[in-house]
Formats: structure tokens, C-alpha cells, sequence
């Protein structure tokens, strides 16, 4: 247990799944949108990948450079940056993966949502796979509390911004891109919804 936690870290499981599947390869270029302390790069990290990432807590890059000092030495430090995502300085068109994990349901509002995951997106080549993991509706529409445009009260008392399956799918098309996986969706104890949307870019 020990040896499988030192390898892969924390990686979100789903994101784990990507990798089983042989969807990540050597060789590809990963860009973490929101990458935080870097929970799910310790094994890109490891096995010699170009990871990139942004962050807006400039404590959370501190720390992933660190981890990639130690892992990736070769890697520069400025593969990591205190930005925010939808300002981020990286170019388009860079990366074959792009992770947001758990950061899209902290938007404000819609126009705060867009613009994250539209400077997530073209960060992104054609043809390169979008994985992400937001907090959604779905399944749990009757318990949550609606509080303005979007943003909802959870059950456990968080409050996000949530989407729903029509927007990921209309969103999909609007993006330029294609489901690669169905929405899936996991119920926490109906206290909270996390949809795993994992998009291949057309354009």
C-alpha cells in the first residue's frame, strides 16, 4: 500500500482509470489547470512526462515545485506558475492532457466559469484528451438549494457552482470536441454529485 501511494501519490481515481486505459502515454505533455500541491502528478512526475501547471496560491506552486525538484529535477520551476486559470500565460495549443480536477464548481459565476474552462481548453491541442471532475446536479437535484444562477447549497453544507448533463453536453459541442468517456457520475451519500466529463478536442 505504501509502495502504490509513493508511486501514484493521491491521484483522483478516475483520473487513474485514464491511465489504465492507456490513454496517457509517455511522451505526452500534461498541463494541470488548478494543479494545487500537484496530488495528481506525483506519477507523471516520476515517469519523466512534461508536466506543467497553474495555480492561484502561490503557497501550492511553492509546494509543487518542491515536488517536482525532487521527482523531476530536470523539469524548470517555471513549468509552474501563480496564475489563474483563465489568465494563465501558457500557450495554445501546448498540451496533449489537460487536468482540472475539482476547481471548475468554485467558479463565481457563469462568465467566471467560461472563462476557466475556455483557458483550460486552449492550452489543449487537437486531438488531445480534456479530463475533468466538477460537482454537479445530477442525481442530487431535489436536495440541493438553489442560491443565484448556478451556485447551489449542497447537503454537506458546501456551497458551488453545479452544472448539469444537458450543459456538459452542450458545452462538448460549443468546445469543438467529442465525449470521449459518458458522463459518469458518483453520489457521495446524497450530500454531494461529482461528474467525471472527459472530452477529446476536435478543433
Amino acid at each position: 500500500m505504501h509502495d502504490l501511494q509513493r508511486q501514484f501519490g493521491h491521484i483522483d481515481i478516475y483520473l487513474f482509470d485514464q491511465l489504465l486505459r492507456g490513454r496517457i502515454t509517455p511522451g505526452m505533455r500534461i498541463f494541470d489547470a488548478g494543479c494545487g500541491q500537484g496530488r495528481n502528478l506525483v506519477y507523471l512526475l516520476r515517469e519523466g512526462y512534461e508536466v506543467c501547471g497553474v495555480d492561484a496560491d502561490p503557497r501550492a506552486i511553492e509546494a509543487i515545485r518542491e515536488l517536482a525538484a525532487s521527482l523531476a529535477p530536470a523539469l524548470p520551476a517555471s513549468n509552474f506558475r501563480t496564475e489563474a486559470i483563465e489568465a494563465n500565460s501558457f500557450i495554445d495549443g501546448l498540451a496533449d492532457l489537460v487536468i482540472s480536477s475539482a476547481v471548475l464548481h468554485f467558479a463565481r459565476d457563469d462568465e467566471h466559469f467560461l472563462a476557466m474552462l475556455r483557458g483550460s481548453w486552449r492550452v489543449l491541442k487537437p486531438g488531445g484528451l480534456f479530463f475533468c471532475r466538477l460537482a454537479s446536479s445530477i442525481g442530487i437535484e431535489s436536495q440541493v438549494k438553489h442560491i443565484a444562477g448556478r451556485r447551489f447549497l449542497l447537503p454537506d453544507g458546501s456551497e458551488r457552482y453545479l452544472v448539469d448533463e444537458a450543459m456538459l453536453v452542450a458545452l462538448t459541442n460549443e468546445l469543438g470536441g467529442q465525449l470521449a468517456d459518458p458522463l459518469k457520475t458518483t453520489v457521495v451519500q446524497n450530500q454531494r454529485s461529482m461528474t467525471t466529463w472527459v472530452v477529446r478536442k476536435d478543433r
